[in-house]
């Protein structure tokens, strides 16, 4: 089976393609995509690695899109492009939270990323949520899995790892593929733990709010 991955939301972003056999999973090729360039580089990115590769669209048999949270910008373009191509191509879709990713890499049970305004995006065995570092720290259970040196400051204990990337979605993802547990692609959406500036703002001035509550 050939997988597309997809991440686009952290600083900067990144395209995978792997081969999947067996329950294992050959990294077949990543391309990095600098940030602020997604609406512009996602799509050409992937006709380059695909090109590079000499695999066509009509070989790919699955996307597995990170989809939060992270840059509001970059989540929706990633899942956007991952559920037009899934429904193009007829294929699975498969979207993996960001969290999980870094924590499955760094092999920890808790994992963090600075989410501004002096919180944190945070995940352990209870589920995901955005915390203030008083709030992080009593849900710690043994390691605390980190990828930015302002989140490493809050935390110094915490296990420093890289960027998560695509490639590492992919790998991530390899048990779900395993039983075929796919997601509903229209149903689909960014994981984002925080509403935008924009709804936060419309609220405030006493309008509706239009997205998640």
């Amino acid at each position: 089976m050939m997988l597309l991955g997809i991440d686009t939301c952290g600083a900067s972003g990144t395209v995978a393609l792997g081969h999947w056999e067996s329950g294992a999973i050959d990294l077949v090729a990543q391309k990095e995509i600098a940030g602020k360039t997604y609406s512009a580089q996602l799509v050409p990115t992937i006709q380059q690695i695909l090109e590079e590769q000499k695999v066509r669209l009509e070989d790919l048999e699955a996307v597995v899109v990170v989809h939060g949270p992270g840059s509001f910008t970059g989540v929706r373009i990633g899942v956007s492009t991952a559920k037009a191509l899934a429904e193009a191509l007829s294929i699975p879709l498969l979207a993996v939270s960001r969290l999980a990713v870094m924590a499955h890499k760094a092999g920890t049970d808790t994992a963090a990323l600075d989410a501004g305004r002096g919180e944190f995006y945070f995940t352990d065995k209870d589920g995901e949520a955005l915390l203030l570092p008083d709030e992080v720290r009593p849900r710690l259970t043994g390691s605390l899995a980190v990828c930015e040196q302002s989140t490493a400051q809050i935390f110094p204990e915490a296990v420093v790892v890289e960027q998560p990337s695509a490639a590492d979605a992919v790998t991530f993802a390899v048990p779900r593929l395993a039983v075929k547990d796919f997601d509903d692609v229209a149903m689909v959406d960014g994981n984002y733990l925080r509403r935008s500036d924009a709804e936060i703002f419309a609220n405030r001035a006493g309008q509706p709010s239009p997205g998640r509550e």
